[in-house]
């Protein structure tokens, strides 16, 4: 029983903060070979050694088209008082988010989830990129995680341990886009960074901010889906990834913030670089698309072939 509770509790704090929460019992770390993911397999780090990993590749020839994924409601998405908090969590920079206030639904998902808290991975700027998931073996500068639970566990997330679907990730790509400072509201966010430049510094977030603002230009109509985990221990698999198609296009002074923060509070510590985890297997599972995307596609590509045969039709 002691056990059980055990569990309960490091699980209970990695998934409020997606396993990004440097008070966890379990030591692991991005910048050190001696708990870096690739030790991760072993114990004590859950069960990352299974076999329904995150992140993977997706291999975009393999994808299946379900007609079961229609589109998303972002409930709050355009609320510019949701977000509470950033912190650097030693791991990652966290935003946590106003109780109850975001909220998503539909997208082939079972039932209605509750957004806590968003974070990002990165390599070394633009120089090296850091995202997690890869689309055919192309890796972003930049990823952005949100995280939900199920509404119905009301902020209880030792629910989700025993949920195969407990969890649901929004992930969406970020990669350098044009000008400088750009968008404003990537400007505003990255601004606070250098109010946190050391584990365990937070500072409230007083911008009138929103994600629809942060993520400006995604078409959420695209994308892909598969059954994963926490992409940190203790790995949990229990998380409905949704990875956008469409990248956040930020312009790469900021993006080059990123790498400005440290791992800890030691006047030694080195600057948080590669947060990211390596790509696993993706074993037998299959990772699927909406029809609305292939239907556009095919759509546009008969229309052309109609008026490209007009000219012949003239002739008759």
């Amino acid at each position: 029983m002691k056990a059980r509770l055990a569990t309960l509790t490091v699980f209970a704090a990695v998934l409020m903060h997606f396993a990004h929460c440097a008070d966890t019992e379990i030591p692991w770390c991005y910048h050190l070979s001696s708990c870096n993911d690739s030790v991760w397999i072993s114990r004590p780090y859950g069960v990352c050694n299974e076999t329904r990993q995150s992140p993977i590749d997706i291999e975009t020839t393999k994808v299946k088209v379900d007609a079961n994924l229609t589109a998303f409601t972002f409930g709050g998405f355009g609320n510019n008082r949701t977000m509470k908090e950033i912190t650097n969590t030693g791991r990652t920079v966290k935003v946590t988010l106003r109780d109850g206030l975001v909220t998503v639904s539909g997208g082939g998902l079972s039932t209605n989830y509750t957004s806590l808290q968003f974070h990002l991975h990165w390599g070394n700027g633009t120089s090296i990129p850091g995202s997690e998931h890869t689309v055919d073996n192309k890796r972003y500068p930049m990823e952005l995680h949100i995280v939900s639970i199920k509404s119905e566990f009301n902020g209880m997330t030792s629910q989700a341990l025993t949920d195969p679907e407990g969890a649901a990730a929004l992930g969406f790509f970020i990669e350098e886009g044009d000008g400088t400072e750009q968008p404003a509201s990537w400007k505003i966010l990255t601004n606070y960074l250098a109010n946190i430049t050391n584990s365990g510094d937070h500072v409230n977030i007083i911008d009138d901010l929103s994600l629809d603002d942060l993520l400006v230009g995604v078409d959420r109509t695209k994308y892909f889906r598969y059954l994963g985990s926490l992409t940190t221990p203790t790995c949990d698999e229990i998380v409905v990834w949704t990875v956008f198609k469409d990248p956040i296009r930020v312009s790469r002074d900021l993006i080059d913030l990123f790498p400005s923060v440290y791992f800890n509070t030691s006047s030694n510590s080195p600057l948080m670089t590669n947060t990211f985890r390596n790509i696993v297997e993706i074993n037998n599972r299959t990772v699927t698309t909406p029809s609305s995307a292939v239907s556009k596609s095919y759509s546009t590509f008969g229309l052309l072939a109609s008026l490209a045969m007009l000219p012949l039709l003239h002739r008759t």
